[in-house]
C-alpha cells in the first residue's frame, strides 16, 4: 500500500469526526420551482445531484479498500456509488460475505453522507442472478428462445429429428401445422413442407456456466428479484430510499439466439399472440422470415405481443417491487440498437416503468446513430421524462472512452447529452483494481488509477451544479415527432435485407438532426406510451403530462397503431395540426 493511500485512510477517521463536505439531504430532492429554491442547492450542491459511478468490484473486496476508496471518491466531489460486482470479482457474489461488505459499506456511506445504490446483476446483462437464476429455475432457460425454419420436400424420419413444429402446403393454399411427432403427419404427401427448430442461449462462464434466461417466461423475472434482492433487504433494507436510493438493470433484453437465422419464440408466445389478434401465429410463421403472405401485418402484430411479454413479465414485476419498497429503478436497455428490434420491439415503451429512467452512451467518438452523437437516444429518454413527470434521467457514459481521454472530452461529451435532457451522471467505470486483464475492461477508470484523478474535483463540482439546475422545473414542450417504430416493426426479419429499415433510420436521424440544429424543442412520440397515458383535449394532443400544439408523422412512417391513428383522428376533427 503506498504511502498516498494509508494518509488517505487515516483521514477517514478525521473526517467522521469534523463532519465536513457534501451537504447532505435525508430526502432525494423534490424539484426545485424557482431561481429563490436553487440558490442554496445551486452554490452547494446536495448528495443527490452529485455523480455517482459505477464501483466495479472486481477484486476480493475488504473493509480497508471499501474505506479507502469511498473517501477518496467524497474528496472527488462524488456523491455515492452503484455497488457493481464486476469481471475480475474473486468474493463470491450474493455469498454471507458478499452482504456484509454491502452492509459495511451502506453504513459507511450513511455516515459520509453518500448513497449506496444497489447494481442488480454480476456484470450483465441483468436477469440471470449470476448463474442462480437458471441453476434453481431450469424452466427459465432450457425451453428455447428461438425458431430457424428450414424446407424439406417429403420428409423422412432423419428431416424431422429436431423439429418443434412443422408447416405443410399444397399449391397455393395456406399452411397447415402439424405435430413432427404426430401419427397424421402427412411426410408422404408432394408439396412444401417448412419444418421449425428450437434454437436456445449458448452457454457460457459469463452466465456461471449455464445460458442467459428467457425474461418472457412466466415467473422468471420474480425468481431474479427474489434472489438479488432478499439479501439486500435483510442487510439494507432499513435504508431503503434513503442511503440506498434504488436499483440500477443493465442492458436486460429478450435477444433472438442466432438471429441472422431465427425468430424470437417463448413457450406462451403462440397463446398471447391468438389471444390479442384473433388469429393464429403457427401457419403466419414464413412471414416472419420472408415477404410472403400478408407479412407486414403478421411481423408488427407479433413484434406488439414480444413487446406486451417484456413488459408484462420483466417490467411490471420490477415496477411493483421498488414501489412497494419506496425504491427507485434505474437502468437502461440496448437503445443504441434502432430500428432493430432484436433486443427489444420499443426500449422508449420500457421507460415508462422506471421512476429513474436511464440510458448509456459510451465511447469517445462521433456516431449519429449509435452512441456519442445520436440524438433519438436521449429525446427518447427526456421526452418520457416530460411526458411522466420523472424528475430525474441518467446517463451511464464515458465507458470505453480510452485511457487517453482528456478532461476537455468528458466535458464535451457530457455536456452534449446534458443539453438534450440528461441530469443524472453515472460515470463508467470505477475500478477497484487494474491487476491483470482487468485492465481491459472498457478503460478508463475514475479512480487514482489515472494521473488526472487528483484534480476532478472542480469537473465533479460543475456536473453537480449542471444537475441542478437541469432539474430543477419542467420542460413543456409543444412539438410531439411520432417515432416510426412500428413502422420498423414490419422489416424486422433474419438477416435481413428490405432497404426498409436503413431507409428509417437514416430519415428519422437526418430529422432529429436537423431539429437540433434549427434549436427547436419537442418530444419523440413512443405508441405505447400514447396508447396508456395519450388523450385529446380540444386542440391539444395529449401524452401524460404534456400538451402538443402540433405532431410530425416522419416521412416513411407506413404504420399507426390503432390507438394512435384513433387519438389522432379526433386531434384532427378538433382542429390540432
Amino acid at each position: 500500500m503506498t504511502g498516498k493511500r494509508i494518509c488517505c485512510l487515516l483521514s477517514f477517521v478525521v473526517v467522521l469526526a469534523l463532519g465536513a463536505g457534501i451537504q447532505v439531504t435525508a430526502e432525494p430532492g423534490e424539484r426545485l420551482m424557482s431561481l429563490d429554491e436553487m440558490g442554496q442547492p445551486f452554490s452547494e450542491p446536495p448528495v443527490e445531484y452529485r455523480s455517482v459511478p459505477f464501483w466495479s468490484w472486481n477484486d476480493r473486496m475488504t473493509r480497508e479498500e471499501i474505506d479507502l476508496q469511498l473517501l477518496d471518491f467524497r474528496e472527488k466531489g462524488i456523491g455515492g456509488v452503484f455497488m457493481h460486482p464486476r469481471y475480475g470479482l474473486i468474493t463470491e457474489y450474493l455469498s454471507d460475505e458478499w452482504f456484509a461488505l454491502v452492509k459495511y459499506t451502506v453504513d459507511r456511506c450513511r455516515e459520509l453522507g453518500m448513497e449506496a445504490w444497489i447494481y442488480d446483476e454480476n456484470s450483465y446483462p441483468s436477469g440471470f442472478a449470476g448463474g442462480h437464476v437458471p441453476a434453481e429455475m431450469p424452466e427459465s432457460y432450457n425451453q428455447g428462445q428461438g425458431l430457424k425454419m428450414r424446407r424439406v420436400s417429403s420428409p423422412g424420419p432423419g428431416d424431422l429429428e429436431g423439429a418443434f413444429l412443422a408447416l405443410y402446403r399444397k399449391g397455393t393454399d395456406g399452411y397447415e401445422v402439424f405435430d413432427p411427432g404426430s401419427a397424421d403427419f402427412p411426410g408422404e404427401r408432394e408439396g412444401e413442407f417448412l419444418l421449425f427448430e428450437k434454437e436456445f442461449y449458448g452457454k457460457s462462464k459469463w452466465y456461471g456456466g449455464f445460458s442467459y434466461v428467457d425474461l418472457m417466461v412466466k415467473g422468471v423475472t420474480e425468481k431474479f428479484i427474489d434472489v438479488t434482492m432478499t439479501g439486500y433487504e435483510k442487510v439494507a433494507g432499513e435504508d431503503f430510499s434513503g442511503v440506498v436510493p434504488g436499483v440500477f438493470t443493465d442492458e436486460p433484453n429478450i435477444a433472438t439466439p442466432n438471429s441472422r437465422e431465427t425468430v424470437r419464440w417463448t413457450p406462451d408466445l403462440f397463446e398471447w399472440f391468438r389471444e390479442k389478434w384473433g388469429y393464429s401465429l403457427e401457419p403466419c410463421l414464413p412471414s416472419l422470415f420472408e415477404e410472403t403472405g400478408n407479412w407486414r401485418q403478421v411481423r408488427h402484430n407479433y413484434q406488439s405481443v414480444l413487446l406486451d411479454l417484456f413488459i408484462e413479465r420483466w417490467s411490471k414485476p420490477w415496477w411493483e417491487y421498488t414501489e412497494k419498497h419506496d425504491l427507485q429503478w434505474t437502468g437502461h436497455y440496448w437503445e443504441h440498437g434502432w430500428p432493430s428490434s432484436r433486443h427489444g420491439p420499443d426500449n422508449m415503451a420500457m421507460y415508462a416503468w422506471h421512476q429513474v429512467p436511464a440510458i448509456d452512451l459510451l465511447f469517445n467518438r462521433f456516431e449519429r446513430k449509435v452512441q456519442f452523437g445520436n440524438v433519438r437516444n436521449v429525446k427518447e429518454l427526456s421526452s418520457v421524462a416530460n411526458q411522466l413527470g420523472r424528475h430525474r434521467t441518467l446517463s451511464e457514459t464515458y465507458g470505453g472512452g480510452g485511457w487517453e481521454l482528456r478532461f476537455e472530452d468528458m466535458k464535451r461529451l457530457g455536456d452534449w447529452q446534458y443539453v438534450l435532457g440528461v441530469n443524472f451522471l453515472n460515470q463508467h467505470l470505477s475500478h477497484v483494481t487494474l491487476k491483470g486483464d482487468r485492465k481491459h475492461d472498457y478503460p478508463q477508470s475514475f479512480t487514482y488509477h489515472n494521473p488526472w484523478w487528483e484534480y476532478y474535483r472542480p469537473l465533479s463540482d460543475y456536473y453537480a451544479r449542471l444537475s441542478v439546475a437541469l432539474s430543477s422545473g419542467f420542460q413543456e414542450n409543444r412539438v410531439l415527432v411520432l417515432e416510426p417504430t412500428t413502422t420498423a416493426w414490419m422489416y424486422e426479419a433474419p438477416g435481413n435485407e428490405n432497404p426498409g429499415m436503413p431507409q428509417i433510420q437514416e430519415s428519422f436521424t437526418d430529422l432529429t438532426d436537423r431539429l437540433e440544429e434549427m434549436q427547436c424543442e419537442y418530444d419523440l412520440g413512443c405508441e405505447n406510451i400514447i396508447r396508456d397515458h395519450g388523450r385529446v383535449e380540444g386542440k391539444a394532443f395529449v401524452v401524460g403530462e404534456r400538451a402538443y400544439e402540433a405532431v410530425v408523422i416522419p416521412r416513411h412512417t407506413l404504420n399507426l397503431d390503432s390507438s394512435t391513428f384513433r387519438l389522432l383522428s379526433g386531434y384532427l376533427d378538433n382542429g390540432g395540426t
